[in-house]
């Protein structure tokens, strides 16, 4: 490298240097970059040096940045500007304030995300996984297995609609005889809306079908409200309740079909989780107490996980169980369909 090289490197280094955001600790640790955003307590910042940090906004002992933010008072107002800070006060723009009145800060691409989240169209924030999974076998035995899970939710700032499919049909060839060993169908629609920060109203509409459980059709249709424990940057934990009535049809040749129509309560949770920057964890559990036929119950247990493998591509695992405590004459109490394979990812 030439020294005219060197200058003008070194040139640049120290525009870019000018044109950082700057935070200092009241530890004493400094970082250049960029703030992307601060949201309740914490402020992500990107380093020029350490990538994106975290940081506890209470212990920022100053700031300067070179970049336009948006930021969100206190008292309401909206402000578009640089920020300082001087003698232990924020100033933003033409106006000082104390940190605790700075609520939110965002960067023109957070903003951009959070302005998309207020008003979108009902075809935009979907985000899901498709799997399709296949096994065989051939020889003494010949056996087929597939199975196909789908799960994709839109959520917003007010609202979350989540869709959910899951199916397996298996079947086997032994001594020239052909049997299925196990066809189910589980599927089902939901949507929670925000009534306070903590409290939402949900309502749910699932069906399902097995044939090796003699359930030829169960219908559920549900609502109740349920409370936000945790909502953060990895996930978010939730504790629905309410009442629902639920009709099935049973079908256990050779004795005659029949039907059970019950009111039910029921509680549970949905956790979902990012363990990491690949791999997702998704958890539904809800437990229906019979109130038509005290004593009796059922429960849905769903647990799953993704991992990218590429954009776009991931591998899938899920598992769902699902109990009875009164099946049909001669049936087991607990059924479980578990699923992996190779799924696409998809967000809009």
């Amino acid at each position: 490298m030439t020294d005219a090289m060197r200058l003008l490197v070194g040139f640049a280094a120290c525009v870019l240097a000018l044109r950082a955001d700057v935070i200092v600790l009241k530890n004493g640790d400094r970082a250049t970059g960029s703030v992307v955003k601060k949201d309740a307590a914490t402020l992500t910042f990107k380093s020029a040096h350490f990538g994106t940090i975290t940081l506890p906004w209470d212990q920022v002992e100053s700031i300067t940045t070179e970049t336009l933010l948006h930021a969100e008072l206190a008292d309401g107002q909206n402000v578009q500007a640089r920020l300082t800070t001087a003698n232990g006060r924020v100033q933003i723009g033409t106006q000082s304030v104390a940190p605790a009145d700075v609520k939110v800060l965002r960067d023109d691409n957070e903003q951009a995300a959070y302005e998309r989240l207020l008003h979108p169209g009902w075809g935009q924030r979907w985000a899901g996984t498709v799997t399709l999974g296949w096994a065989g076998t051939a020889g003494n035995a010949q056996t087929n297995t597939l199975s196909v899970g789908m799960n994709a939710a839109r959520a917003t700032n007010t609202d979350r609609t989540t869709v959910y499919f899951n199916a397996v049909k298996a079947s086997a060839l032994l001594n020239g005889v052909k049997s299925g060993t196990a066809q189910a169908v589980r599927g089902g629609v939901g949507y929670s809306r925000n009534l306070t920060k903590r409290l939402f109203f949900s309502g749910f509409n699932d069906w399902e079908y097995d044939r090796f459980q003699a359930l030829d059709l169960r219908v559920a249709l549900g609502g109740g409200f349920g409370y936000h424990v945790w909502k953060g940057e990895r996930g978010r934990l939730d504790l629905p309740f309410g009442l629902a009535w639920s009709h099935s049809t049973f079908d256990p040749a050779p004795r005659p079909k029949f039907t059970r129509n019950a009111a039910e309560a029921y509680w549970g949770d949905d956790l979902s989780f990012k363990m990491s920057s690949r791999t997702s964890l998704t958890q539904s559990y809800r437990m229906f107490n019979n109130l038509s036929d005290t004593g009796q119950y059922r429960a849905n247990f769903d647990v799953g996980a993704s991992t990218q493998i590429f954009k776009g591509l991931s591998w899938n695992v899920s598992l769902s169980d699902r109990y009875l405590s009164n099946p049909a004459p001669g049936r087991k109490t607990n059924d479980l369909l578990y699923t992996t394979g190779v799924g696409i990812s998809f967000a809009r």
